[in-house]
């Protein structure tokens, strides 16, 4: 009898247990088990909001945590075993970590969509040119990709602590920014092909994810997450979730949220 050979995932969710780069608290390191935990919890189910049971679906795997050293070294073992990873042209949704490694994940997939969008929900531009010294903080992951021309575009959604530095630097790359007091659900985001996403969880108002290590009141909702992400048409080729700090959770309850967030985007990834 023959044996079929392996589906290839069109999916595959990757955790990235780092935080060395966390200019405030550590802690995202931890981010991964407790959203896969969150997820198997019994406390949710598997389906998206639009009725997609992932639980049945073949098309996607997780690959567990990737094994990564410190500083540079960190950078370029994340890009090379997410490359790896995405060699057959499977999508990646990567889990947890401060928001550096957002950075080696889109250079990896750059190379083989030079012409990404990027949509970036976050309190923060992160486009500082390095942040106390440090070019791989997280506070500067999109200036070393915009520098680089890893995306066409950057679309940065929830603003709300832009600076003159950070102001001169989104000027600088040409990044279209919707900061929060602007923000509406009805805006056309004109989201183009092929898209990779980035949330950081600090988007959100602290009300909804106090797991967070840099709370910034008046953020985003999560119904007003979903909603963005219900709206995408476009096909999606990465994302990560980032910035989900433990440590600074309360019953679990902002790991919920990322576990929510999973599932959404990792329907769309596989849709």
């Amino acid at each position: 009898m023959l044996q079929q050979e392996p589906v290839t995932p069109r999916a595959v969710i990757v955790g990235v247990p780092l935080d060395e780069n966390s200019s405030f608290l550590r802690g995202p390191a931890l981010a991964p088990s407790h959203i896969r935990a969150a997820l198997g919890s019994g406390s949710m189910n598997l389906c998206t909001e639009d009725g997609d049971d992932l639980g049945s679906r073949t098309e996607w795997r997780d690959a567990g945590d990737l094994e990564i050293g410190h500083g540079t070294a960190a950078m370029h073992s994340i890009e090379r075993q997410i490359a790896a990873l995405t060699t057959d042209g499977a999508r990646i949704l990567s889990l947890g970590g401060d928001h550096s490694v957002t950075y080696p994940t889109v250079r990896a997939l750059a190379a083989h969509y030079p012409t990404l969008t990027i949509l970036h929900f976050d309190a923060h531009p992160d486009l500082y040119g390095d942040f106390d010294g440090n070019p791989y903080s997280h506070a500067s992951p999109f200036a070393r990709i915009m520098e680089e021309r890893l995306a066409r575009r950057l679309v940065q959604v929830g603003i709300r602590t832009m600076n003159p530095a950070q102001k001169a630097q989104a000027e600088r790359f040409g990044v279209e920014v919707i900061p929060m007091r602007y923000f509406s659900r009805d805006l056309p985001l004109e989201l183009e092909a092929p898209l990779y996403i980035s949330l950081d969880l600090d988007v959100l108002d602290p009300a909804f994810a106090p797991g967070v290590s840099h709370h910034e009141p008046g953020g985003l909702s999560v119904r007003d997450v979903l909603d963005v992400l219900a709206g995408i048409i476009v096909p999606v080729v990465g994302a990560d979730i980032v910035e989900y700090n433990p440590v600074r959770d309360h019953g679990e309850r902002t790991a919920m949220v990322a576990a929510k967030f999973y599932k959404e985007l990792l329907g769309l990834l596989i849709r």
